[in-house]
């Protein structure tokens, strides 16, 4: 058995930029966390030729072919496991609320099943492999900053080159202002779930007469390491992030919407220097920055919802547990 654990993400600034349509004109850029919340991975042998899926719901398949968990049924495709094969997976955070949580299942997934074929496989190649599942073979009009946030961990600076390749730049940052910034941080649930595929593509569809406010908001994720690299200056970054959230919120494709909006200015009201929504935007988790000696003031103003706390994982995707399975690898039972 091999059970890995690979964190989600938050995006501070660029999210858009990571998208083919454009960062294939020039460069995209965001500044994102991968956060001490996780997706587990579960893979080991099974002793029918057949393969079992669990998730929010069981498949047994006789082949890769029926399974209808697209994300692994790719995934088992790509690394040539067909049969004789139990998949698990268990995350921290439901689906469809900004975190990542399809990417790090892809990422996560990828890692399991390498490692279970006995492979030494690095991040880079399991962040490639992840976009090439979900973006070139299954088609979904996402961008690449989730998979690399997932598979390297800590806090980085990502660049989306033309040319399609990746750099991740891992931000200097003091470790006590990364303990301001944790303490600092709020993550608040809007209670909303939503289809980022669907705010995806209508972005995608729409970059072109929008380069100039995505060109702005690339700008901004390089901007905003000076404040947490050097100075530690959290009011400045805190400003910066609200004017992210000013940009985003330009946009349009139903990124925010009324309900979101009136928490935002009641937030900042109340003592909030900036915030955003996480992911593609429509709902999901709500992150703020603020004083600590605002945070009541800020959950007693937003009627106290759900709240989750918010570290940054300097890990990226890992092996947490691994047992011995080579005497059915032997019997050639994975082919």
């Amino acid at each position: 058995m091999v059970i890995t654990q690979t964190p989600y993400r938050v995006s501070f600034a660029g999210g858009g930029t990571d998208l083919k349509a454009f960062y294939e004109h020039e460069y995209g850029a965001v500044l994102s966390a991968a956060v001490n919340l996780h997706m587990y991975v579960t893979v080991s042998p099974r002793f029918d030729e057949t393969v079992r899926v669990s998730y929010t719901m069981t498949e047994i398949t006789d082949g890769i072919e029926p399974i209808k968990h697209e994300l692994v049924r790719e995934a088992l495709r790509l690394t040539g496991l067909s049969r004789h094969i139990e998949i698990t997976t268990v995350g921290d955070v439901p689906g469809g609320t900004g975190m990542g949580s399809s990417s790090s299942l892809t990422t996560g997934i990828l890692h399991a099943l390498y490692a279970f074929r006995g492979d030494i496989v690095t991040a880079e190649r399991i962040a490639e492999e992840a976009c090439k599942i979900e973006i070139d073979i299954l088609g979904h009009p996402i961008g690449k900053q989730d998979q690399y946030a997932a598979a390297f961990g800590g806090l980085n600076y990502i660049r989306f080159n033309p040319s399609g390749t990746v750099d991740v730049e891992p931000l200097p940052c003091r470790s006590e202002t990364l303990d301001r910034l944790e303490s600092q941080t709020l993550i608040f649930y809007t209670r909303q779930q939503r289809n980022a595929d669907t705010i995806l593509q209508k972005q995608s569809d729409g970059t072109a007469d929008k380069m100039g406010v995505l060109r702005e908001m690339r700008d901004l994720a390089g901007e905003m390491r000076y404040p947490l690299a050097g100075s530690g200056d959290l009011e400045e970054f805190g400003r910066l992030l609200h004017r992210g959230w000013e940009l985003k919120r330009s946009l349009g494709f139903g990124i925010t919407n009324d309900a979101v909006d009136g928490w935002y200015k009641a937030a900042r009201k109340a003592g909030a220097m900036g915030g955003k929504l996480l992911g593609a935007g429509g709902g999901g988790f709500l992150l703020l920055l603020a004083p600590e000696d605002s945070h009541e003031a800020i959950r007693e103003a937003l009627g106290r919802p759900r709240e989750i706390e918010f570290q940054v994982d300097r890990r990226g995707t890992r092996i947490v547990f691994i047992s011995d399975h080579q005497a059915l690898i032997k019997d050639g039972g994975y082919a």
